[in-house]
């Protein structure tokens, strides 16, 4: 075994301080959001709350939970991400898979149609007309088939799509597969690295975003929880600024910010763990090699 040189050593060293410095910078922010969403009024505005909660209060948790409306949004969240994510993720991977194949006529349209709809869009109003003379208000496709493809995810697909060695389709088109059987039984199961990561990306932008069905949604019980905690924050600030005497809603002013961030950051990571194995596991193993 041959024994690492001493500027090896430091480096290790040094390496090691500033891996420990950048997970600390990005832990803190988010543990004091925590800590600032379990403190109390009093503590959070003058500014004592750091990494542990003062004065612990679970007042803007309880009004949050006890509120049956609160729950059949996060449901409909699940639901709109659920969908959508499946959606673009069909999309995605179909449209990846054909612009992978360079012997394909009129590939370069395809890319550049792609392409130019990274720089220019419909327009806001546009989208509103269309999606409302197609019929999709106050559904889930008006939230999944506006935002079905995003560009950049495709160009990543592609590109790794492009990376697999041709070999395995060829021997796989002699073995009487057809595209579809190829694309099913080679191509994806060597791509759980890529759609893994496709899926973390749609499901945590689709989780987030709240914008489309504000547009799109007319009624409450259809909302996503991003909507209904935004309605929160936005009362809870409007009666803050009003001079409201009221403790409970002053408490729900001081925190609910925190208190949102973590109620729509929590699911996520819960499933980003069981995601990330596959960001770091070898694609290629086992498959041609030379």
């Amino acid at each position: 075994m041959v024994k690492p040189s001493r500027s090896y050593r430091v480096f290790q060293g040094v390496n090691g301080v500033v891996l420990t410095l950048v997970v600390i910078v990005t832990l803190y922010p988010f543990a004091n959001i925590i800590a600032r969403s379990f403190s109390s009024e009093r503590q959070i505005r003058a500014g004592e709350v750091t990494l542990w909660p003062k004065g612990f209060n679970l007042t803007t948790y309880k009004i949050v939970f006890q509120d049956s409306m609160f729950w059949r949004n996060y449901g409909n969240t699940v639901l709109y991400t659920a969908v959508a994510t499946t959606v673009a993720m069909v999309l995605t991977t179909c449209y990846a898979y054909v612009l992978s194949k360079k012997h394909l006529k009129g590939r370069g349209v395809l890319v550049g149609v792609a392409v130019f709809t990274m720089f220019f869009t419909g327009g806001l109003i546009p989208n509103y007309v269309l999606v409302t003379s197609l019929g999709l208000k106050n559904s889930v496709w008006a939230i999944a088939l506006p935002n079905a493809i995003s560009v950049f995810n495709l160009l990543v697909m592609k590109a790794f799509f492009e990376s697999l060695p041709t070999e395995l389709e060829e021997a796989a088109q002699i073995d009487g597969l057809s595209t579809y059987g190829i694309l099913l039984r080679i191509v994806l199961p060597l791509s759980k690295a890529v759609v893994a990561t496709m899926v973390l990306f749609y499901s945590v932008s689709f989780w987030n975003s709240w914008f489309s069905a504000f547009l799109y949604m007319d009624k409450s019980e259809l909302m996503p929880v991003t909507v209904y905690l935004r309605n929160l924050i936005s009362g809870a600030t409007t009666g803050g600024n009003a001079g409201a005497a009221d403790a409970q809603l002053s408490q729900v002013g001081a925190n609910i910010q925190a208190v949102t961030i973590v109620l729509t950051s929590l699911p996520i990571l819960c499933v980003y763990p069981f995601v990330q194995r596959y960001f770091v596991s070898g694609v290629m193993l086992g498959a041609v090699k030379g």
